[in-house]
């Protein structure tokens, strides 16, 4: 990202950093920090940036179980807490992985996940994909799960109503969807008992899903948005040919020069003036700060605001393609382009029963 000038750079009075209500009534910080660096860097350095994240003002922290930190970082939260940090100040979330999709192996992720955090309980969880296909840490985009299955409805909603449990338990706050579409998510609310509170998604000014993320938003779901930078330290399994760089894009190098600030602060003021919540991951002190004092002062002017949306490509960076399933075509059957869910011949749940099902209850949304 760039040097970034020591007066952007001070820690932040977190009661400055704006909130968001989501359905329930709880507030949610407007930004929060990531911790999927596990391509790059090691668990005690996301950990150590978790603890400088704490001190620059962060109280939302987004985690995983597949990012293989969350013991070590659950270590930084018990020190927080202990050094005075009152819990009900902190929003932490985490998700269950392809390989705990089961209702009892997604009870047991949880369940993990509040024993590494050091936590009684999480402010959200999310199921991370929407189908259980797995893969190898690091594997490169051509890897497959032999074991891999596409989107099948009836399994997905198994292991939500095993979250939902934990729910009605109280040791979780809200639940989330995570990489659905639009067709995906309308399926969703019209079946499940607890309605997802927040959807995480890729969102960054040449990716902004404007569909989708209108549907959430009139649906009293609450944007996430991964990679809000447009990703520029993503693996290099997620490189492609063609890909475009939102740093570069002249309407937010202009925006940036006129507010004096690196053109990823841009991205993140954007993403706050649109009501969304970017999870951006550093380990860079400098950065980290700087991300979060770019949200409480300067604002977008409404025009910088409206010329944002021109940077819009549809240039989806994180295509999944290692979660393909065997006879699917490309990394386009994951998203559902054509506003079908693609099936698989010799599951009860293939194509033209979701695309039914798809139909209706698109005519007859959840209220």
């Amino acid at each position: 990202m760039g040097s970034i000038p020591a007066e952007q750079c001070a820690s932040v009075d977190p009661s400055r950093v704006p909130t968001l209500a989501l359905a329930s009534g709880a507030r949610i910080p407007a930004i929060g920090m990531g911790t999927f660096g596990s391509d790059t860097y090691g668990p005690d350095q996301v950990a150590a940036a978790v603890a400088g994240g704490l001190r620059a003002g962060y109280r939302l922290i987004d985690c995983a179980a597949v990012y293989g930190n969350e013991a070590q970082v659950g270590a930084v939260l018990q020190d927080a807490l202990r050094g005075g940090l009152d819990r009900d100040d902190l929003f932490v979330m985490s998700k269950v992985w392809n390989d705990a999709h089961s209702p009892e192996d997604a009870r047991a992720s949880v369940r993990r996940s509040f024993a590494d955090l050091r936590l009684d309980h999480l402010d959200a969880v999310f199921v991370h994909w929407p189908f259980p296909n797995s893969h190898a840490p690091m594997a490169d985009a051509d890897a497959r799960d032999p074991h891999a299955r596409p989107y099948l409805h009836d399994e997905f909603l198994a292991t939500w109503r095993a979250l939902e449990a934990l729910v009605a338990e109280g040791v979780v706050r809200h639940l989330g969807v995570s990489n659905v579409t639009l067709p995906k998510l309308r399926l969703i609310l019209r079946d499940v008992e607890t309605r997802p509170a927040l959807i995480e998604m890729e969102l960054h000014p040449g990716f902004q899903q404007p569909e989708l993320f209108r549907y959430a938003v009139d649906q009293g779901i609450q944007p996430v948005g991964y990679s809000p930078l447009g990703s520029p330290s993503r693996p290099e399994r997620d490189r492609t040919e063609g890909d475009l760089v939102d740093l570069d894009h002249p309407v937010v190098r202009r925006i940036a020069e006129a507010h004096g600030i690196h053109p990823a602060l841009v991205c993140l003021k954007w993403a706050v003036a649109r009501g969304q919540i970017p999870i951006p991951f550093s380990v860079k002190e400098s950065q980290y700060r700087a991300n979060l004092a770019a949200v409480v002062d300067d604002p977008l002017t409404p025009a910088e605001i409206e010329a944002m949306r021109s940077v819009e490509r549809n240039n989806r960076l994180i295509k999944g393609q290692v979660f393909l399933w065997p006879g699917s075509r490309s990394w386009l059957d994951l998203w559902d382009v054509d506003g079908t869910i693609p099936g698989w011949q010799g599951y009860e749940a293939d194509a033209r029963p979701v695309a039914r099902a798809v139909d209706e209850a698109a005519a007859h949304p959840a209220s």
